[in-house]
């Protein structure tokens, strides 16, 4: 059963300066929530219930966020503001463990999988970037891909098309089809340029994941700008064991980016249950 999950969050977020000087990408709020607990959220409703997160020294903030604040708690209470202090008790729920565990250099996606392998051990784990943002009305793209690794008992990455000019930001698949939205990876490769790209099929942050991808990681040596790849080491898991990516449902915001953090915040203010019809009365008013 998958019930670890992996948060890379040690990244420094320079896309989002002076946003992010001292405050972490991770913790920039879509409408209430800050990008982090919808990750964690995702997880939690997929049945995991450890979530590691890999930070750096300046992401107190974001372990701050998920510990109890007794002071908070306690003028919440005297001010008989319960529904608000239900919100702040349930950022993490009952039987939920988080534990923290340092980068303490910026090696790259797949050094920060690997400084998780201590806690992780031998179990199969989710990996999930909170920059890339995942709605479903039904269910999220965890739960999803758990369903895929219960019924296949194997790695399972997420995937979705992209435009054919922006396969060099991606790690981008070819597979051979199993199914209407399965298919079985052949080959991975780490931001191809569009002329040499085995596909369209890009990776996105969503991974479920054998403890073998750990013996790569120690192995593979640096890859593309100097860091340690995880697309390299899945690479070498294909040679080894099936490796499947999965077309979830749902629509992906891409919060690493300017524009898709803004389209992610209009949008999930839209179906606010607090404040949805106003909202789009507003957004009318500027069309």
């Amino acid at each position: 059963m998958i019930k670890k999950a992996v948060f890379p969050v040690a990244g420094l977020g320079t896309r989002f300066l002076p946003a992010t000087k001292a405050n972490p990408k991770e913790m920039l709020p879509v409408v209430d929530k800050p990008l982090i607990q919808y990750a964690a959220e995702e997880a939690v409703a997929a049945g995991i219930n450890e979530l590691i997160f890999v930070t750096s020294s300046s992401k107190r903030a974001l372990e701050d966020h998920f510990d109890k604040n007794y002071e908070l708690e306690t003028e919440l209470e005297k001010r008989n503001k319960h529904e608000l202090l239900d919100v702040v008790r349930n950022v993490v729920p009952a039987g939920v463990t988080c534990v923290y565990v340092r980068q303490a250099e910026a090696l790259g996606l797949g050094h920060a999988v690997l400084c998780a392998k201590p806690i992780v051990g031998n179990d199969p784990f989710a990996v999930i970037l909170a920059d890339d943002l995942i709605y479903d009305d039904n269910s999220g793209c965890l739960t999803q891909m758990v369903e895929v690794y219960n019924y296949h008992k194997g790695s399972v990455l997420a995937v979705e098309e992209v435009p054919k000019d922006e396969t060099d930001k991606y790690g981008i698949v070819s597979s051979t089809p199993v199914d209407d939205r399965l298919s079985r990876i052949d080959d991975i490769v780490e931001k191809p340029s569009p002329d040499v790209a085995p596909s369209n099929m890009a990776v996105v942050g969503r991974y479920i994941l054998s403890s073998s991808i750990f013996e790569l990681l120690e192995t593979i040596g640096k890859g593309a700008g100097g860091e340690i790849q995880l697309t390299d080491a899945i690479a070498k898991l294909l040679k080894k064991e099936q490796v499947l990516a999965y077309k979830f449902k749902g629509k992906r915001y891409d919060c690493g980016s300017k524009l898709g953090y803004l389209q992610a915040t209009v949008e999930y203010a839209l179906r606010h249950p607090e404040f949805s019809d106003e909202f789009s009365a507003y957004l009318k008013t500027l069309c």
